[in-house]
């Protein structure tokens, strides 16, 4: 983007070229940057991680010394539950119970391949096309393409305000809206670009364009994050590592499909691509309104007792947690101020109580 930027402007190629030297120059800073806190800690040099946290946090309130002994004891977790907590076991939900582990592997990994499918790739792949098609000249294609990257990037400053105003589930839900109606919108524009003449031709294709620069900026808003997101915010936490690491699986699985098929599906099909991606996002409105659960303020113990129904369907987690909420008032005040030496304590008790109930009825 940088050096299609300075290419156009300047038109100097020495430029681009200390432009890509300063790669080099970011390697070799990459050597003074300390290690992370997490993986010293992991791997018995806890008195680095402890210097660098004071070094990050400050010595004052203690912070740098909590946050010391929770990487502890999320370490100590992942230990003391690797053989129960192996990739395998959670792909597959073996052994996991109420946690069902397996449901949340799947929704991460899906939830990146739709993110890649409702367009992004598309629109990256074919926006310079539309920019021809729109008369923009060749010398002047590459500014319009960084610009649109530059106005992606801002985008996802909209995001600190309001990801936590509204919650996932309605990030997901506009954004899918927005991006579905620049899909077809930009579509049906380059067709009609095609078919035109004249100062007609030019104004249509500004459309077009604008339809682009729109859907990049509404993706940065939006999907961009919360697929990052969401997997962090629903595993427990002695397989949160591996939780984050199913969605990068989503992510490839669904950036590798893309970049495989979308230059044949381009070359059949051309700007009517665009509809498909609109028809995914429509889709994608569905899938998050019926298997996606909130998590928005809500701390993971309380997510491993929305998790707890034997239900796929949101409505019926959702149903169940506040079923919970009705009868063991007290078991969701303790999730929210659980240890994070026990995670697990909150489904424990719902299975306890389930028991228990289910004895007095017997009886």
């Amino acid at each position: 983007m940088v050096s299609a930027i300075l290419t156009s402007i300047a038109g100097l190629p020495s430029m681009v070229t200390g432009h890509r030297a300063s790669f080099g120059g970011l390697l070799l800073i990459i050597w003074f940057m300390p290690e992370s806190p997490r993986w010293l800690v992991k791997v018995g040099r806890e008195e680095e991680a402890r210097f660098i946290l004071g070094r990050l946090r400050g010595e004052k309130d203690g912070i740098a010394e909590a946050e010391f002994a929770d990487i502890q004891n999320i370490v100590k977790l992942e230990r003391e539950n690797s053989k129960q907590t192996s990739y395998w076991m959670m792909f597959f939900g073996i052994g996991q119970g109420k946690l069902h582990t397996a449901r949340r592997v799947q929704l991460v990994i899906w939830l990146q391949i739709l993110q890649e499918w409702i367009g992004i790739a598309g629109i990256t792949i074919y926006g310079p096309e539309i920019f021809t098609i729109a008369g923009i000249a060749p010398a002047d294609r590459q500014w319009v393409s960084g610009l649109n990257d530059i106005t992606y990037m801002l985008a996802t400053l909209i995001c600190v305000f309001t990801i936590d105003r509204f919650g996932r589930r309605v990030t997901l839900y506009w954004g899918a809206i927005g991006q579905g109606i620049c899909c077809f919108c930009a579509g049906g524009l380059a067709y009609a670009t095609q078919h035109a003449s004249g100062s007609y031709k030019a104004h249509v294709g500004g459309a077009a364009v604008f339809f682009v620069y729109l859907y990049t900026a509404i993706f940065g808003a939006t999907w961009l994050t919360v697929p990052w997101l969401y997997p962090a915010e629903i595993f427990p936490l002695q397989i949160r590592a591996r939780g984050n690491a199913w969605g990068v699986v989503g992510w490839s699985i669904g950036n590798g499909w893309c970049v495989l098929l979308l230059p044949t599906i381009f070359a059949q099909l051309h700007e009517k691509t665009l509809y498909i991606f609109g028809g995914v996002n429509v889709l994608s409105i569905l899938v998050v309104w019926a298997l996606y659960p909130e998590t928005n303020q809500r701390t993971l113990e309380e997510m491993n007792l929305v998790f707890a129904a034997d239900s796929i369907w949101n409505w019926d987690a959702e149903e169940n947690f506040a079923l919970l909420k009705e009868q063991n008032p007290g078991l969701v005040h303790a999730a929210r101020q659980a240890s994070i030496s026990s995670p697990e304590s909150g489904v424990k008790d719902v299975q306890e109580k389930q028991r228990e109930r289910s004895g007095s009825l017997d009886l």
